[in-house]
């Protein structure tokens, strides 16, 4: 056990055996499980619906029988990265926990505290019957990661609670109170190949950050697909015949790799070009001896490249009355061109349903205009900020107390399910905090031992007040 002697002891606890379970988006079968079982052998009341998600429901302890009840939400499933060359099978390996000083990371990979800490506090509380709060229904949901499948698709008639706390947010001393809705977007279209003669080449972009496509994408991080078709466009006699990037569409790329034919006598000159950094992305350009490989024409090489480039991506509109926040954004997170069929994933995010709408019509017409065909999936709306929240003023004033300092109260450009639960429960009061984590979503993902521990004591005390 790396965490046995980590505080609060019982949430690293399950924040380890969790660790061992696989648990990526659209697997999370064994995780749902474990949960059940989880409430099962505690004689605790739950359901776990053919999506995976699971509700637990806890008895209020003695003296709160008569308080609301309050859900506690987050979701089981977590982004899956690996640092190149690192071989970790995401369907079987438990992740490698290390300790850094005060930080907890995955060697080589994510770590999962996206939402792992959610789940872990969840279940040291339904496991400690001498904590005092009102009846509590957990709410643990799948496929979170990939469009808030889980969310859309869960059953709430059964939930009394109005009054919810989301535990998925990274930034200790922040009180969410609104996000961004969004959707996932695929356009795909097939280029003809053909046998191509020349030298196979490969260009690799690597170096990038990557980061959050939603929590990030204000920080202007490069794309690396974007990098990659920029790169090529310099090659105009380049024939393709792969391209890969990205592996979610809610992250920001980090790094993207070409495989092409060029004409023996550029070869040289490509590489030339290519030996030196571009906007801070490391560019590596190999080739190799003769070999037969089919390819895009150069027309249509030229085609997609100019697609990528010409589709919309970032921040696309800033909020007029909440300085220094995204309002309407996008981010192409994957790029795939295998056996001549090209497909770009993005996703769209808004705080406004109507400039979502209209940037997702904008990646229709361009898939039209092209001959592709387009898609969207994994719709969910936005949170909108309630002006008037008893359970944001309890918040506020408990943090106040607690740490001497005043939270900060924001909205964020990011999916939370909080928007889908709002619309399947009329009149909830909402609130998401989460403890301290850095660079979610890429391996260098990290979370705060001691931010943890102080977070678990918040939670505690705003149970504590019914």
């Amino acid at each position: 056990m790396v965490l046995e002697n980590l505080e609060p002891r019982a949430v690293f606890r399950f924040f380890e055996e969790l660790s061992r379970i696989p648990r990526e988006s659209g697997n999370t079968a064994a995780a749902s499980a474990w949960v059940e079982e989880f409430a099962k052998a505690r004689g605790l009341r739950c359901r776990r619906d053919e999506l995976g998600n699971v509700v637990i429901w806890k008895d209020a302890s003695p003296g709160y029988e008569g308080r609301p009840a309050v859900i506690l939400q987050g979701h089981l499933d977590m982004v899956c990265v690996q640092d190149p060359g690192v071989e970790h099978d995401f369907t079987r390996d438990p992740l490698e926990l290390v300790l850094d000083g005060d930080w907890l990371k995955a060697k080589g990979t994510t770590l999962g505290g996206d939402d792992g800490a959610a789940v872990a506090m969840m279940l040291a509380l339904l496991d400690d019957d001498g904590i005092p709060h009102p009846p509590i229904e957990a709410v643990f949901t799948v496929d979170e990661e990939i469009g808030l499948l889980g969310a859309a698709g869960l059953d709430c008639s059964d939930l009394q609670g109005r009054t919810l706390i989301n535990l998925d947010s990274e930034a200790e001393g922040v009180l969410t109170v609104g996000c961004a809705g969004g959707a996932r977007c695929d356009l795909e279209l097939a280029l003809p190949t053909r046998p191509a003669a020349g030298k196979r080449c490969t260009l690799a972009i690597s170096g990038l950050p990557g980061g959050h496509s939603g929590a990030e994408i204000h920080k202007n991080i490069p794309n690396a697909n974007w990098v990659l078709a920029q790169c090529l466009q310099a090659l105009p006699e380049a024939r393709l015949v792969s391209l890969h990037g990205g592996e979610q569409d809610n992250a920001i790329p980090d790094r993207a790799q070409a495989v092409f034919v060029l004409p023996e006598d550029q070869v040289d000159s490509a590489a030339e070009k290519f030996h030196e950094r571009k906007e801070d992305a490391v560019c590596s350009f190999t080739w190799a001896t003769h070999e037969p490989v089919d390819a895009l024409s150069a027309e249509d090489t030229h085609k997609a490249l100019d697609l990528i480039l010409s589709a919309p991506n970032g921040v696309q509109a800033m909020e007029p009355d909440l300085p220094g926040q995204v309002r309407t954004s996008l981010n192409l997170g994957i790029l795939r061109l295998e056996e001549g069929k090209l497909r770009l994933t993005w996703s769209v995010r808004s705080s406004a349903a109507a400039e979502k709408e209209a940037l997702i019509g904008q990646l229709q017409a361009l898939a039209e205009s092209c001959g592709g065909t387009f898609s969207r999936r994994g719709d969910y709306p936005a949170w909108e900020y309630r002006p008037e929240s008893r359970l944001r003023d309890v918040m506020v004033r408990v943090y106040r107390e607690q740490s001497g300092k005043e939270p900060v109260v924001e909205t964020i450009h990011a999916g939370l399910e909080c928007g889908l639960l709002a619309e399947k429960l009329p009149g909830l009061d909402a609130v998401s905090i989460g403890p301290d984590m850095r660079d979610i979503h890429s391996p260098r993902e990290r979370l705060s031992v001691s931010s943890v521990r102080r977070t678990w004591d918040y939670l505690l005390a705003v149970l504590a007040q019914g």
